[in-house]
């Protein structure tokens, strides 16, 4: 958001440009500010926010709506196939992201045909105890607390990485160019995650993207953050009543780079994703 100056003649004229993006497009508005900058321009610009938040709000609210009515049509035996169908998804894409060589036809067969492919067994392993560990958080709405993260961390990595599954970090670890905080900080900061999430103000969709990324930003695992935090962003979805998000591996590059910027800048992206994947219930 920022403050333009144009000339007309001998005239100057200010205006308040907001830029965002829609889709693959980029939209500009702008606001008329007279031929002086208002004294209260930040109340200016705050106004304009609240304008878009509520405008945001909206939709969300909508995308919600149609959700709901859509799964509420759905008999029981229509939902199971659906979770399942989910699950098949979500799996194979959280799991790619972290490096899984199991293609989504393979996920299928592990998860619904129960047939393990010619692939690596941790791979295998991990994609049938994620699918559990998933369909399990659809079905149960528990408290979001550190029992729960450790629990998922520790049914999804029990059988592959029985070292560290369920338990917080004891080194330093980086993500490429980002040190994570130092592994005595993560208990203090995971109660701290913990308290943002129960507070229970706001906005649900809000708050899972900022969980998300500051889940991500603790990390504290020693490994398998990304697909703990992929859970914990949509069990506050899910449970809130709204659509889920899956990450596609495919896009993962823009996520990895949204994850790079501060939280304003991840929680943008993820809104975009977030309205791009369920466009057709905006409709």
């Amino acid at each position: 958001m920022r403050v333009l100056k144009r000339k007309k003649g001998r005239e100057e004229y200010f205006y308040l440009q907001h830029s965002f993006r829609k889709g693959s497009k980029v939209i500009t508005k702008e606001k008329y500010l007279g031929k002086n900058i208002p004294k209260d321009i930040e109340g200016v610009k705050e106004e304009l926010r609240q304008g878009f938040q509520r405008e945001l709000n909206a939709k969300l609210e909508k995308i919600k709506r149609n959700f709901q009515a859509e799964w509420n049509k759905l008999p029981e035996s229509a939902k199971e196939r659906e979770k399942e169908e989910i699950a098949i998804a979500f799996t194979y894409n959280t799991n790619a992201i972290e490096g899984s060589t199991i293609t989504l036809e393979e996920a299928r067969e592990i998860i619904h045909d129960k047939m393990a492919p010619n692939k690596p067994l941790r791979d295998i392993k991990e994609t049938e105890a994620h699918s559990r560990v998933f369909l399990n958080m659809l079905n149960k709405k528990e408290k979001l607390d550190e029992e729960l993260l450790l629990r998922w961390h520790k049914e999804v990595f029990r059988e592959t990485k029985s070292d560290i599954a369920g338990e917080y970090r004891d080194y330093l670890v980086r993500v490429g160019p980002y040190v994570a905080p130092d592994w005595q900080d993560i208990k203090g900061l995971m109660k701290g995650l913990v308290e943002h999430i129960n507070k229970k103000k706001g906005n649900p969709f809000e708050l899972a993207a900022t969980a998300h990324y500051r889940f991500e930003k603790i990390h504290p695992f020693g490994d398998g953050n990304g697909r703990i935090g992929r859970l914990l962003m949509n069990h506050i979805l899910w449970h809130s009543g709204y659509p889920m998000l899956i990450i596609e591996y495919k896009k993962r590059k823009s996520y990895y780079k949204a994850l790079q910027k501060p939280e304003e800048g991840f929680v943008k992206y993820f809104t975009r994703r977030y309205l791009t994947a369920h466009r057709k219930r905006l409709s």
